[in-house]
């Protein structure tokens, strides 16, 4: 994908959400990082059910800590691999509490210390708590630079570094955003719904999707 055809590309998806946010409920940094890292290979209205009565209670790190483990698998139980991510999210409250007195950091090197807390999850906190240019490339993202044209690469990182390249101003802080949503709702991994698709005389893809005949 040229330049040109990169910048009409996010103009079009900007045209139509304007202001992109993550379907994750959360109220604080704190409880970002956990929904976050609660989401993967999870649906994020699936850990939004779980962490509604979790969120109403336990807001920062010591919080949880109090609730402990076994409590916060009663809350989290719905979602997959729940044992292994409760044990994460206590793990990483402890080494927000011994090492970072209770704040959730701010640079992707000491995010990616947390337990349970890798590249991904640390581009998602940076992007929408802290306001950084991140590019955090899910299942949604890698499928959709790929299939676009508009970042190709044979893994998430690649990925991450060619829309590092390629998106322009202004779109740099919402293209995440746009890309999941886009990837979520119109661009799906089964079936690609290019006939409602704002963008599909940009895109790469061939053949083309019809809409389906009622």
């Amino acid at each position: 994908m040229k330049k040109d055809q990169v910048f009409e590309f996010f103009r079009r998806l900007a045209e139509d959400n304007p202001s992109p946010e993550t379907e994750l409920l959360y109220g604080n940094a704190f409880q970002l990082v956990v929904a976050v890292a609660l989401s993967a290979q999870a649906t994020d209205v699936g850990v939004n059910k779980a962490t509604r009565a979790l969120f109403a209670k336990v807001k920062t790190p010591q919080q949880m800590l109090a609730l402990g483990e076994d409590g916060l698998r009663d809350h989290i139980k719905t979602i997959g691999l729940f044992n292994s991510k409760a044990r994460n999210v206590i793990a990483l409250s402890q080494l927000l509490v011994d090492e970072f007195g209770g704040e959730v950091p701010a640079t992707r090197e000491e995010l990616v210390r947390l337990p349970g807390v890798g590249r991904k999850t640390a581009n998602v906190v940076l992007n929408c708590w802290f306001g950084q240019e991140t590019f955090a490339v899910d299942t949604h993202i890698f499928r959709v630079g790929n299939r676009t044209g508009l970042a190709k690469g044979k893994n998430p990182d690649q990925v991450e570094a060619k829309l590092e390249m390629a998106v322009p101003q202004p779109f740099r802080l919402g293209a995440h955003h746009w890309l999941i949503l886009h990837g979520r709702y119109v661009c799906k991994a089964r079936t690609p719904e290019c006939w409602r698709c704002k963008v599909a005389d940009l895109c790469a893809f061939k053949p083309k999707s019809e809409a389906p005949k009622k």
